[in-house]
């Protein structure tokens, strides 16, 4: 959402960088840039204006003019700067001191609530809770099934005593009938009191515009049940309305914090910057897509990193620690650095990485990725199904072995799993070239298992060159072919036969442990 408001704000630092003394004239340029890309993105004129007022004030005072290098504290006042739009400091939940804690979510039509409250429970399922959904949107015709469906995808316990609106189906020739959300709601509370339940999410219906009626049930049903948070749900999309919207909720029934919806959308993100701000009200959470994981705690410090393009590496490792088991990750270095990895193991991590999510935007967390924007585009997902799909087409012997697949076994592994046999070579070939790195990686940073520098001495074997030049001499600690000598050791492949004497610090070395090219004689 955030690429375009990304790509102007790099832009408009371009001009400082490489200069070693800002004038007033350049800060007042960059300024000027900051403030056309934020109109652009469509955050509040008001906004808009106490934000660069603020960048102009710090930016020409001492703390830029005495910096070593003025342009990157300019980046760094607005980076603070964007923090404090956004919140500042990253806003948890209210746990009620005496259960259950009771979360209300308020919002318009189509901003996405139900689907929300689905995405609200299977996260606080993940951290221990109990939660149970209220289905208190009984007049969108669906919305209780679809709470319903929700609710059964993500594990957890839905009430539901009234089925809502169902067209064609009822009293009346639009099947409505008449129903008190407050007292479903009241009768939520009530019931998992008794069921033991430690989180009531209670969702409530919306309209597609602000009317009296909306507001009135709102209030109502923040009234009957009291909740410890009422969290108002916006679509990022919605753009500059997105204000006038908070802030006639704010008004009518009052929240304590914003949940930021479709984010992954390709609006320009003007809501995220605006609405904070104006509401004085925290950003709490932020989801994007449809699956019940694209929900997340909204944390203003990484989403500022990733809006002026420095990556957002914490959440990368979060989203890391919560696929990855951390006694298999051990066991799988063992493997590397012994050189004893399988297809298997490879099946594994790649399933792991799969579950993080897609990895266009894996690696659009890393920094500098917005130079990556291309390369980003091209990642194709169905290159790691093919993989996947060649892996699984594999024997238990064949993913434990892969030097038992011959030609026979490539031609049976292509036809079963619908790859061509050159695909099977390609994966078979680069998995043996990725595990010899791997393991050679290892042994030089002293991983467990790893082929490092071994005691005991060998002697250099002699063989024949067919013509060929001469080859570096292999050292000690299995230094893989291609890898190149180690920094600061002389080139020792040149050396004439018969010399009796090292170069200058090399006095000490054994001449036995270096295997010296057989120019075809004895000797």
């Amino acid at each position: 959402m955030f690429d375009s408001l990304s790509d102007r704000l790099n832009g408009a630092f371009k001009g400082l960088r490489g200069k070693g003394r800002l004038t007033d004239a350049d800060i007042d340029a960059t300024c000027r840039e900051i403030r056309l890309a934020l109109l652009e993105a469509d955050v509040a004129l008001l906004v808009v204006r106490e934000f660069i007022k603020k960048i102009k004030l710090r930016a020409k005072g001492a703390e830029v003019h005495g910096a070593l290098n003025p342009a990157q504290q300019v980046v760094k006042i607005v980076n603070e700067e964007l923090v404090g739009i956004l919140g500042g400091e990253t806003r948890r939940l209210t746990f009620a001191k005496t259960p259950p804690t009771v979360i209300m979510l308020a919002g318009l039509q189509g901003s996405g609530k139900t689907t929300l409250a689905g995405k609200l429970s299977y996260y606080l399922k993940k951290q221990g809770h109990t939660p149970l959904l209220v289905a208190c949107d009984l007049q969108r015709p669906g919305a209780v099934k679809q709470l319903q469906i929700v609710g059964e995808r993500a594990g957890v316990a839905v009430f539901a005593p009234h089925p809502g609106t169902s067209v064609g189906g009822g009293e009346n020739p639009l099947g409505i009938t008449a129903a008190d959300p407050v007292n479903v709601a009241r009768d939520g509370v009530a019931e998992a009191r008794s069921k033991q339940h430690d989180i009531v999410i209670v969702d409530t219906a919306g309209r597609l515009g602000i009317d009296a009626e909306l507001m009135e049930q709102a209030s109502n049903i923040r009234d009957a049940v009291q909740p410890d948070e009422v969290l108002f749900v916006l679509d990022s999309m919605v753009g500059q309305d997105a204000v006038m919207t908070a802030n006639s909720f704010a008004d009518g029934v009052g929240f304590s914090g914003v949940v930021l919806t479709k984010l992954d959308g390709d609006a320009r993100g003007g809501a995220a910057l605006s609405v904070r701000e104006v509401t004085g009200k925290p950003i709490m959470f932020a989801s994007t897509g449809e699956k019940l994981e694209d929900f997340d705690v909204f944390h203003p410090d990484r989403m500022a990193s990733r809006i002026l393009g420095m990556g957002d590496v914490l959440s990368l490792i979060e989203q890391a620690e919560q696929v990855f088991d951390a006694e298999q990750a051990e066991a799988t270095a063992q493997k590397i650095g012994s050189g004893e990895l399988s297809l298997e193991d490879f099946l594994d991590q790649m399933m792991a990485i799969r579950r993080m999510g897609p990895l266009s935007n894996l690696m659009g967390m890393l920094p500098g990725a917005g130079g990556m924007k291309e390369a980003l585009e091209q990642v194709d997902e169905k290159h790691l199904d093919r993989i996947q799909a060649t892996i699984r087409g594999m024997t238990p012997a064949e993913r434990a072995n892969p030097k038992i697949i011959n030609a026979s076994r490539r031609l049976r592994i292509a036809n079963g799993s619908g790859v061509t046999v050159a695909e099977v070579n390609q994966l078979v070939d680069r998995f043996f070239e990725a595990r010899k790195m791997m393991s050679a990686m290892a042994g030089r940073m002293g991983l467990p298992g790893g082929n490092q520098r071994r005691s005991k001495t060998r002697k250099g074997k002699k063989g024949k060159a067919k013509g060929r030049g001469p080859t570096p001499p292999k050292m000690r600690g299995g230094m893989p072919p291609g890898m190149g000598m180690p920094p600061g050791m002389p080139n020792l492949s040149n050396m004439p036969k018969g010399l009796d004497q090292l170069p200058p610090g090399l006095e000490g070395l054994d001449l036995s442990q270096l295997n010296f090219p057989n120019k075809g004689k004895k000797g």
